[in-house]
């Protein structure tokens, strides 16, 4: 009799154990592919495809398509030319490119807001006009700072007939056109911010060849007297200023 309670017992406990670990099983559930109930899902499910893949792309479209490039070629092009290598470091420099650019595309942010995001979100207007009114302000800032020359090499490359006015250009013809219409830019502002620095560099070393110095690196000489000269002309708000108000 206490043998059969005694199995009994254990075969409960047994039991018990089982249900627990079922209960605690760490399997994730089965996930499967259903049908779409109406086009809303289709609609819903496209949206957030299209969501993920402007994500993905977000860093392309912000070098492409704003100031970012030509502040962030300046910037660089300063630093060589105070002959640092990394100072300020690479994350310095581009975090005050993007602030500045957050700066001054402020009222193209405002436009597409008020205009496109805005009532889009509030349902006034559908996907398709929302696109319209964000790529227009778009489309006239890099109007605004694109060369004629670089938007003819752009036409005549592609094939297509001149086009009469502004709204015959292809925003993908107009992409390609502002990007090297910045580069060129922000290469001319280089080379300006250059000069000073190269005339700082030739006096230090004709001055030691003159001494017969010819063993030390004028570099290394001249470095402080450029540091020296940049900051007493107030380097660093000269540049901001001369980046806000080339983009006006």
């Amino acid at each position: 009799m206490r043998c059969r309670c005694f199995c009994c017992l254990a075969r409960a406990r047994r039991l018990r154990r089982r249900h627990r670990r079922a209960r605690f099983c760490p399997c994730p559930p089965c996930l499967g592919i259903g049908t779409a109930d109406g086009p809303q899902d289709v609609a819903l499910s496209l949206q957030i495809v299209a969501l993920i893949t402007v994500l993905s792309i977000a860093p392309a479209i912000l070098l492409m398509l704003k100031s970012f490039k030509r502040i962030l070629v300046v910037l660089g092009f300063i630093r060589t030319a105070l002959g640092l290598q990394q100072t300020p470091p690479n994350q310095v420099i581009t975090s005050l490119a993007l602030f500045l650019t957050f700066f001054t595309m402020s009222p193209v942010w405002n436009q597409i807001y008020n205009q496109a995001l805005n009532p889009y979100l509030q349902g006034a207007i559908p996907a398709e006009a929302a696109w319209s009114e964000t790529i227009e302000p778009l489309r006239t800032f890099m109007f605004k700072q694109t060369r004629e020359k670089e938007l003819s090499l752009m036409i005549r490359l592609s094939g297509e007939e001149q086009p009469q006015n502004r709204d015959g250009v292809s925003t993908m013809l107009l992409i390609p056109a502002y990007v090297l219409s910045e580069l060129k830019t922000a290469f001319q502002m280089g080379v300006v911010l250059y000069i000073p620095f190269i005339v700082v560099d030739m006096i230090v070393a004709s001055i030691l060849m003159s001494m017969g110095m010819m063993m030390l690196p004028p570099s290394m000489i001249s470095l402080p007297f450029k540091i020296l000269l940049f900051v007493m002309a107030d380097g660093w708000n000269l540049i901001v200023a001369s980046l806000v108000t080339s983009f006006n």
